[in-house]
């Protein structure tokens, strides 16, 4: 049966910012998911800087500082979807899909998506930012899903977000630069305000694509893992090139494409490219090597 959100749910999405609900997949999906991190952290022993090609040149696997054969820090894959059936499924073909065409649609198409992995011992943490400054489009019907593969709790580096600041925009820039990350002089504020998003595996968050978060690193001695994919209403059209590019960005997985740009969107930073393989490094953190 199809998992779906209730109205309150949906309210307090519009309101908040975001919505905590279960995925409605099943633990044979979960493991199978589970399976194919287990295979890219193993292939990430045999490497010692980032590697793996996308569609832009940049790296696929990103690796913390640190990283070694015996103690591996593998921190982000970007667009698995690229390289697995499973998470294509996941994705584009269940009950989170049919959710986020509820929040969002009825036609919505896929722009990226990316695992974000916190390994026990690992340093990585993500500053407050709003996602909508990497990717702007013509309009902010835009969303991320947050897939728990592991129990998500704040000892572990669970996502944090600010209630109602969706309503909201602050600079992503410093000196002209784009660094990714709204300055932070905000973060005490942001910090009295923010919602640990602690959920169990195979729990979803749903996040607008304007609400501030951030989390830090991972206390525990367990693993965090984390798939995040940003989804778009058919009429939401990129402003620039995808700053995580996909041979899949902009496909179509519910209702009909539009073939107009609905404009929403008053005045908008334009990120300045950058070479980074990963956000992490645009927000200052080096990988490995």
């Amino acid at each position: 049966m199809t998992n779906l959100l209730t109205p309150q749910q949906i309210e307090h999405f519009q309101e908040q910012g975001y919505v905590i609900s279960d995925s409605g997949l099943d633990e044979e999906t979960l493991d199978a998911m589970d399976s194919e991190i287990d295979a890219w952290i193993d292939e990430s022993r045999h490497h010692d800087s980032n590697y793996g090609e996308t569609m832009d040149g940049k790296a696929r696997f990103d690796l913390e500082e640190g990283h070694t054969k015996e103690n591996p820090k593998l921190r982000r894959v970007s667009n698995p979807v690229d390289v697995s059936e499973v998470y294509r499924k996941v994705l584009w073909d269940s009950s989170i899909t049919d959710m986020v065409a509820q929040l969002i649609g009825p036609s919505i198409k896929f722009h990226h998506c990316k695992l974000n992995i916190k390994l026990p011992g690992m340093d990585t943490v993500v500053y407050y930012h709003q996602d909508h400054s990497y990717d702007p489009h013509t309009n902010d019907d835009m969303l991320a899903i947050l897939l728990m593969i592991d129990d998500s709790t704040e000892l572990n580096g669970c996502l944090k977000v600010v209630p109602g600041s969706h309503k909201k925009r602050y600079s992503h820039f410093k000196d002209g630069e784009y660094v990714g990350l709204i300055d932070p002089s905000y973060y005490d504020e942001f910090n009295k305000e923010a919602v640990p998003v602690i959920a169990d595996r195979g729990q979803v968050c749903f996040m607008h694509t304007w609400t501030i978060h951030g989390s830090e690193n991972n206390r525990s001695g367990r693993p965090r893992r984390l798939l995040i994919s940003d989804f778009a209403a058919a009429d939401a059209f990129p402003l620039l090139y995808p700053a995580v590019p996909s041979p899949f960005t902009g496909k179509i997985v519910r209702g009909e494409p539009s073939p107009v740009a609905r404009l929403t969107q008053d005045l908008v930073e334009i990120r300045t490219p950058y070479s980074e393989d990963s956000f992490f490094g645009v927000q200052g953190q080096p990988s490995a090597g």
